[in-house]
């Protein structure tokens, strides 16, 4: 099979959680021991440390990872969702998976794929385990895919645990209450491993306490330390302080227990935190040229500030929220799936933004025209468009001099946008290339 007929086998031969929501969870890890008996339990062969939380737990993973590989080691990073290629979610030292790898795994395993039925999460987790074992990764961070507990993520046993924060999202699996939650999240910590908090919080601390006790783990608040960075960080917006704290209350647990790690690695690692990792979309900040559609040169201008971001539910929101408040001449670009708290999302916005309501390619999205009503409902002023491309380009567009333009709302939406500011970079280099040729042919 080439790479794109393997990766659509996937999609078409087991249930994806980002195209059909529920029906694609399977809590639990019988799927998950069977593979990986099969598969001569690569899980057993590196060490790891495992990341869950509401927010926040991806920039956390990436920044582990990046300070480990400023270390000199050679670190595993598995991570959810994708923004635009599916190996994305599986890289070493920040190099994705290659395709062949992709391509050999799904043919050496396919029968066996077939006869136990997996999740694609379920798939996509074994591949990285596999390619983590044959590579002698020193070290892998491995991010949790949903809550924790049963988690297919969850029979590694780590180094260090770490949980991020603790929001109202998934409710339908994890829980109607924090405390609940907390619970489901909680249950990555193992007997005798120590565990990272990122954020103390008076309903759910109590939670952690009681299972790092049951456990017999050491337990750190990262918000109760007094770690405060004050170099560089590529991971800009004021929220990413939070989980910096909480990266570096987890290098002193690895400290701890003998991994060797500088200073130096810790500020190289920071500093260089998407260059290390590839990692797009937590308040990506772009700025260029960019296209209005017409031919001309002259159509191209440098002055449009482009922002995308992740966060895809109210506690997510919230990180980011006063920051875009700060900002005139806004202009958001926004979707959002159908199981996320919508309505408190969009009460949360800043009332002045002018906004670009879209629908992400995946049937879990709301529709554009309904989020533009519900946008109305909450004092919101816009137009609904039926893709991300065409809010995109209208955003940018109708943008003046000054302006930014903000995507977010779901991972979806900015995989999307990413992709047509990606098409729309090339279309600008090539124009340019062709007016510097009939330039030079001139002189």
């Amino acid at each position: 099979m080439t790479y794109e007929k393997t990766i659509q086998y996937l999609y078409d031969s087991q249930p994806v959680f980002h195209i059909v929501g529920t029906a694609a969870y399977k809590p639990g890890f019988d799927n998950m021991l069977r593979l990986m008996a099969a598969m001569d339990d690569p899980h057993k062969a590196f060490r790891c440390v495992h990341v869950a939380g509401t927010n926040g737990k991806g920039s956390t993973s990436h920044m582990l990872a990046a300070v480990l590989q400023s270390a000199g080691y050679r670190v595993g990073l598995y991570t959810s969702p994708h923004l635009v290629d599916y190996r994305e979610r599986i890289r070493i030292n920040g190099e994705m998976i290659p395709k062949r790898e992709v391509i050999r795994f799904v043919t050496r395993y396919k029968s066996l794929l077939e006869e136990v039925r997996p999740s694609f999460f379920e798939t996509t987790t074994a591949l990285a385990f596999s390619w983590f074992a044959k590579q002698q990764v020193d070290i892998a961070v491995i991010e949790v895919g949903l809550g924790g507990r049963l988690d297919s993520t969850n029979i590694i046993t780590p180094e260090v645990s770490v949980i991020t924060n603790i929001g109202m999202d998934h409710t339908e699996f994890l829980g109607n209450t924090l405390p609940e939650i907390a619970a489901e999240k909680a249950g990555i910590i193992k007997q005798g491993v120590p565990v990272v908090i990122g954020e103390r919080d008076s309903q759910t601390e109590a939670v952690f306490i009681r299972k790092a006790g049951e456990t017999c783990s050491e337990i750190i608040f990262a918000d109760s330390t007094d770690n405060i960075y004050k170099g560089e960080c590529q991971l800009r917006g004021l929220y990413q302080q939070k989980n910096i704290r909480t990266v570096l209350a987890a290098i002193g647990m690895l400290q701890k227990q003998g991994w060797e790690i500088a200073d130096k690695a810790i500020s190289e690692g920071l500093a260089h935190v998407c260059d290390l990792t590839g990692l797009h979309g937590r308040w990506e900040v772009i700025r260029g040229l960019w296209s209005h559609g017409r031919s001309p040169v002259s159509s191209f201008r440098s002055s449009v500030t482009i922002i995308l971001d992740t966060g895809h539910n109210s506690h997510g929101v919230r990180t980011y929220v006063d920051d875009l408040k700060t900002i005139e001449g806004l202009r958001i670009v926004f979707g959002m799936v159908s199981d996320k708290d919508v309505k408190e999302v969009l009460d949360l916005l800043p009332k002045d933004a002018k906004y670009y309501f879209c629908q992400a390619t995946t049937k879990r999205a709301v529709s554009a025209e309904e989020l533009l009503q519900m946008g109305i409902a909450a004092g919101l002023t816009g137009s609904a468009f039926p893709s991300v491309d065409k809010a995109v380009h209208a955003a940018i567009k109708e943008a003046a001099a000054g302006d930014t333009v903000f995507i977010g709302g779901s991972n979806y939406v900015v995989g999307e946008a990413l992709v047509v500011l990606n098409q729309q970079k090339i279309s600008q280099n090539r124009l340019e290339i062709s007016v510097c040729n009939k330039i030079q042919e001139k002189t």
